[in-house]
């Protein structure tokens, strides 16, 4: 099959960038005649106030790749729909944020209905919504063939947007860690021994609940543990949690590494902490569960989306209510139990990529029912 994949990729940083390219891979290693459609300008700064692009890519980039659309040229979008309505059979559109769904009608609007669609939602809808974020994902959705989400509440959610009789397929977000140039394999597992450090890895939002962690952090973890919270702090975040350390006196205790950590930091990082927190309200499906058991780590997660089908609790780590502090304080204060954080490191293997991979790209490329 011919398939134009239409979503970022290098230099462009994050999930949503390694997990295109990774798809692209995949999609090409079964045969199909991949051609990756991708962005040289993605987002308005206003939409992503972090950074958006890195020098070195996360991973292998795929050499059939166009960097020639851009948020604010609708002539691109009508280009690359006119490209992919000539030459391909499928057109994937990876929606990371309901705003691109003005560019990928615009797209659809110049494939001329040559080209069966399928709309790959990230999120459906955010966990952080706008006005009109409902309206664009609705239309959009209506507009394309078929819909690939990431859990079954996320197809319910979709099938609910793009109307009766929907193609609304799901399949698990498959893994897509972060790879450092040269970087190989999967990583080892730390050493024995306590490090009396948490981390909380990715971008810091409200739905992802560090205010949470360090309320628990101050009345679960005995006072010797420290934390880590590492990444983009948006929307003034980093001040407010800095404020909030204060007051409840953990202030001593937690970093704010602030920014973007390559992908050839990540290793060091992880081997300096027990257990990776996970302490989201609300969630989807997220890479830091396989992320974190990539480097032998146990995840202390919430009940949300699709993170207890990730998480064995007892196993690999341990779960509790999402928003309740108290109950992350439980969880924590059972991980730092004697011999606890020990026991559940031995109980952690890496994912098997492959069988995830091989159901996604089945699901993905499924005829139209």
């Amino acid at each position: 099959m011919r398939i134009s994949l239409v979503g970022p990729t290098h230099p462009y940083k994050g999930g949503g960038a390694r997990h295109t390219t990774e798809l692209a891979h995949r999609l090409a290693e079964r045969g199909h005649e991949v051609v990756v459609e991708s962005w040289r300008a993605q987002y308005p700064e206003r939409l992503y106030p972090g950074r958006q692009t890195v020098e070195a890519p996360e991973g292998a980039p795929f050499p059939a790749t166009r960097r020639d659309l851009a948020w604010n040229r609708p002539d691109s979008w009508w280009r690359a729909g006119r490209r992919i309505g000539r030459d391909a059979d499928l057109a994937v559109l990876a929606v990371l944020i309901p705003q691109q769904a003005v560019p990928y009608l615009g797209i659809l609007a110049g494939m001329r209905g040559r080209a069966r669609s399928l709309a790959l939602c990230h999120n459906v809808l955010p966990h952080e919504r706008g006005p009109a974020d409902t309206a664009l994902m609705r239309a959009l959705l209506r507009r394309t063939d078929a819909v690939l989400a990431h859990s079954p509440e996320q197809a319910r959610l979709a099938r609910g947007l793009a109307g009766p009789g929907a193609d609304v397929r799901t399949a698990a977000l498959p893994p897509h860690p972060p790879t450092a140039p040269g970087g190989t394999g999967p990583a080892p597992a730390p050493p024995g021994g306590r490090r009396n450090r948490l981390l909380f890895f990715g971008i810091v939002r409200p739905y992802k609940g560090v205010d949470v962690l360090l309320r628990a952090l101050a009345h679960g973890a005995p006072p010797q543990v420290g934390l880590t919270v590492a990444g983009e702090f948006w929307g003034g975040s980093a001040q407010r949690l800095r404020a909030l350390a204060g007051e409840l006196g953990v202030a001593e205790r937690v970093e704010f590494r602030e920014g973007y950590v390559p992908a050839e930091e990540i290793p060091a990082l992880f081997a300096a902490a027990d257990a990776v927190v996970l302490p989201y309200r609300t969630a989807t499906a997220t890479q830091n569960v396989w992320l974190a058991h990539e480097h032998g780590l146990p995840v202390v997660a919430t009940r949300a989306g699709a993170l207890p089908e990730q998480v064995a609790d007892g196993v690999d780590g341990l779960l509790c209510a999402p928003g309740d502090p108290a109950d992350l304080a439980g969880a924590l204060a059972r991980l730092y139990a004697p011999g606890e954080v020990e026991r559940l490191r031995a109980g952690v293997r890496a994912a098997d990529p492959a069988p995830v991979w091989d159901a996604y790209v089945d699901a993905l490329t499924a005829p139209s029912a």
